[in-house]
């Protein structure tokens, strides 16, 4: 299993406008690509939150070609999208990681 890892740090001032988007728009979207076949949301915890608040979506692929489709051709839509939203209010990186056990 692949796990597309994204960590995104949300200005204070948005946050629950950028969770509510989350949750009502975008996991939808993405799961809708039918390339992830499951995803958790977590709130970083023991974090200094003056300067965001930091959540993690980690979205699972059965294989690393559906996350390669998801790159080549979702993943500038979807930024694009976000970007457009939110603007400089929020920082996210990706990573990718496989599965061991």
């Amino acid at each position: 299993m692949i796990i597309y890892n994204v960590t995104a740090k949300v200005d204070p001032g948005i946050a629950d406008k950028w969770m509510h988007w989350l949750k009502e728009e975008h996991l939808g979207e993405m799961m809708r690509t039918g390339l992830f076949s499951d995803y958790r949301l977590c709130r970083l915890m023991e974090q200094d939150e003056s300067e965001g608040v930091t959540f993690v979506i980690q979205y699972h692929c059965d294989s690393i070609e559906h996350y390669q489709t998801y790159v080549h051709e979702h993943a500038p839509h979807m930024r694009k999208k976000t970007q457009e939203k939110f603007g400089n209010h929020f920082a996210a990186f990706r990573t990718v990681m496989e599965v061991i056990n």
